[in-house]
């Protein structure tokens, strides 16, 4: 692999790191930086890569909240066990809109909507200002659900039907899931956690989806290529997971709102201009 081709592999483990858990749309970051500066690799293998980067995000998640999250933990009581239990069939409900529907309907939404900058422009737009309608919105309201045991199923299946809407790039995963979250009246650090527990089975799937897919064969360059970009993803996702939870228990997500539309306004005049 050549130099260059390191740095934007790093490069694109970054976008991935930071934009997986900010509600900023990593698939759509990815594929606007792909478009400027493309990665010298086949289009096949392409698709692959932007999806199984992600696993290097997905297992800082399981670093961070291991004990957290682990009933087998000998430091569990039985109560403890049962509610880390009851949190996973949360995140099992949850993920049952986003896994039907990207299992049904992969291919189309790849046909539909996976190299189209307009989507992800629009996208990025109407989601920046529902963050900014709903924020003002709740700004006055106390939030019902301040911890994930106060979630219920129902909620838990309503967010994750949110969830779906990320398949479209420029939506952002988390974004969505956030964003039900708040609509449903959970408070935001727990909106953002339970995106984070979402994020597990929603990435693993679709990881999955990909390498059925593409098969299991690749070279030495491509292993290197994926490896390098799911180490820079699990580093910075580290970073990126410690620092939105600490935003969040004082400042709300207008920011990120405002962030989006920017960026895509800046997107449609690149695509209608340039």
């Amino acid at each position: 692999m050549e130099l260059l081709e390191i740095i934007k592999v790093i490069i694109v483990g970054i976008i991935q790191s930071v934009t997986e858990w900010l509600p900023i749309s990593s698939t759509g970051h990815m594929l606007l930086f792909d478009g400027l500066i493309p990665l010298q690799m086949s289009k096949e293998f392409k698709e692959v890569f932007l999806v199984l980067i992600q696993l290097g995000s997905i297992l800082a998640v399981v670093v961070l909240y291991f004990k957290r999250l682990n009933p087998l933990s000998k430091q569990h009581n039985s109560l403890k066990r049962k509610q880390i239990l009851t949190i996973w069939l949360k995140v099992i409900i949850g993920s049952i809109p986003a896994g039907i529907i990207g299992v049904l309907f992969d291919d189309q939404i790849d046909v539909l909507f996976y190299d189209s900058v307009l989507v992800i422009a629009i996208a990025l737009i109407f989601y920046g200002l529902l963050f900014i309608i709903i924020e003002n919105h709740n700004k006055t309201k106390q939030t019902k659900i301040k911890t994930i045991d106060d979630l219920s199923f129902l909620d838990a299946f309503k967010i994750g039907c949110f969830q779906v809407l990320a398949l479209i790039p420029g939506t952002s995963r988390s974004g969505s899931t956030i964003l039900g979250g708040m609509l449903s009246g959970v408070d935001r650090y727990v909106a953002a956690e339970f995106s984070f527990f979402l994020a597990v089975p929603a990435m693993a799937g679709a990881s999955l989806i990909k390498m059925l897919k593409f098969g299991w064969e690749f070279t030495g360059t491509e292993i290197a290529t994926l490896t390098l970009g799911m180490i820079v993803a699990f580093v910075g996702s580290i970073l990126v997971i410690r620092m939105l939870l600490d935003y969040v228990k004082n400042h709300d997500f207008k920011i990120f709102g405002y962030y989006r539309i920017v960026l895509g306004l800046i997107v449609i005049l690149w695509y209608f201009v340039l």
